[in-house]
């Protein structure tokens, strides 16, 4: 019975070991394409401000720096390090509100310290990023920020102006609430050249190059929004911390088929496409994803 139940435990352990190294290998294969696309697509040498790293949230007590990218599961990952962080006074992430974990000052960034900490920390720290296909973020953002009716700040904050800016005589009262923004309207507002001189995208719709530095920074983990669930538990592995906290997993998901944006996109022209593209281009190279399917750019 002895060696019965040994030779069980070994086999489950030799089955992790596989797991686990299979995982490692994924992870290993992005970072290599990542390196790759760097070299390849980016030419100056940039140096960061610290400015340049208020994305980058800092868990002192566990040696990680997490880069968020707003729509692809960064409450969450805001709640786990709540957690970690917050020296027993969350344990369970679901049970932190959402608007809780986005709170400024509940974690603290990189851009908080001297060039000597943030270097050191750099150096040493276990860094991670989440990302997703780009226009399928796109699209999440779009949903969120536009079509919901409780969403009356980005309304007021960039509705108006996309309305006044890209909409044929309108109304009196969309031009004053901005809350029937359509996405046709919202890409136009994208490519717009003016867009970006007037101010920096806002970060839910900014490319995850911008905001993350993935070619000045060397990210230990590049996870995927459509592999939340092993990434999320790979780095909690790496991290020495899947004791202490669980990624959250919830039954009622917001995760999509795959082939949301390709509902959003058979309503605009080739040429608002091809723009929006050449847009996102660098998150598709850096990141590995595919040209979608439906994308029509002649």
């Amino acid at each position: 019975m002895f060696l019965v139940l040994l030779s069980f435990i070994l086999l489950h352990f030799h089955l992790k070991q596989l797991e686990l190294s299979g995982a490692q290998k994924t992870l290993q294969g992005r970072r290599e394409v990542l390196e790759q696309a760097c070299l390849s697509h980016t030419k100056k040498r940039q140096v960061l401000s610290p400015e340049d790293l208020k994305h980058l949230i800092v868990d002192d007590k566990h040696g990680l720096i997490y880069c968020y990218v707003p729509k692809v599961a960064c409450t969450n990952w805001k709640r786990v390090l709540m957690v970690l962080t917050g020296n027993g006074r969350y344990t369970d992430p679901l049970a932190i509100p959402a608007n809780e974990a986005h709170v400024a000052g509940n974690l603290h960034t990189l851009s908080e310290f001297s060039v000597t900490e943030i270097n050191q920390r750099l150096r040493s720290y276990l860094k991670f990023i989440f990302v997703r296909e780009p226009f399928e973020r796109l699209v999440s953002a779009y949903r969120n920020k536009f079509t919901r009716s409780y969403n009356t700040a980005f309304h007021k904050r960039y509705g108006t102006k996309i309305i006044r800016r890209h909409r044929p005589n309108p109304e009196a009262e969309a031009m004053e609430k901005g809350n029937n923004v359509s996405f046709r309207e919202f890409v136009q507002y994208l490519v717009d050249p003016r867009t970006q001189r007037e101010e920096p995208f806002n970060e839910h719709w900014e490319r995850v190059h911008a905001l993350c530095h993935p070619c000045l920074i060397h990210y230990d983990v590049v996870g995927k929004y459509e592999t939340l669930e092993p990434d999320a538990q790979a780095v909690l592995r790496l991290a020495a911390v899947e004791g202490k906290v669980q990624f959250p997993t919830s039954s009622k998901s917001t995760r999509t088929d795959g082939n949301m944006a390709a509902r959003f996109f058979q309503y605009i022209g080739p040429f608002y496409q091809k723009k929006l593209f050449n847009l996102y281009r660098m998150d598709f190279l850096l990141f590995n994803y595919s040209t979608p399917e439906y994308l029509r750019t002649r």
